[in-house]
């Protein structure tokens, strides 16, 4: 809402005139406005513009994939790109209880980038440092766990912390003793 209002000023509209024997004070009309701003990013050093991130509000980039053999392997069909988050929930869904290994692995096909690399090792496993105070593998797989339990025809929710900036797929393999559906979805989180 516009509004007008009377400032003091150290200096005269006469004097701002240009008038050197004008009276020093004066007071002067001020425009006053309060708009609501909305931030939606910021212009980074490298001249680019970078919104800001959010959690998805819903999981996304469902997959299922039907009677995977015992020992198989599923491979999340979409790139995960954890660039600006820092947290990730994986929804696992599968027909028979039992084992399950999950792996994070570099993401690309033949023709994609990972970022601006090209060409990129397809289904590496996808590997970072940690903290470790006897100095053994420096380099650890970022998630890499043999033991995960699934039951049956329920979602279970799996949070991985310490994911950001990365750009990788899924790859679980069915150790469940029999063939079983798998359904996975994702959802990123700030």
């Amino acid at each position: 809402m516009p509004d007008k209002r009377k400032a003091y000023a150290p200096f005269s509209l006469i004097t701002e005139s240009g008038v050197s024997n004008a009276p020093v004070e004066g007071y002067i009309d001020v425009n006053q406005e309060i708009q609501p701003i909305v931030s939606t990013g910021t212009v980074n050093e490298n001249g680019t513009w970078v919104g800001v991130k959010s959690s998805d509000s819903e999981f996304i980039n469902f997959q299922k994939d039907v009677a995977i053999a015992n020992g198989g392997e599923v491979i999340s069909n979409n790139s995960i790109s954890t660039y600006g988050y820092s947290k990730i929930n994986l929804a696992l869904q599968v027909s028979r209880t039992g084992d399950y290994f999950f792996e994070t692995i570099t993401a690309g096909d033949v023709d994609e980038r990972y970022f601006n690399l090209y060409p990129i090792s397809t289904a590496a496993s996808l590997k970072s440092t940690i903290r470790t105070d006897s100095g053994t593998n420096v380099f650890s797989s970022i998630v890499s766990d043999q033991e995960t339990i699934g039951y049956a025809d329920v979602w279970l929710i799996y949070q991985i912390n310490d994911i950001g900036n990365f750009k990788f797929k899924f790859k679980i393999t069915n150790q469940s003793g029999g063939a079983s559906d798998i359904q996975l979805a994702i959802q990123r989180l700030v």
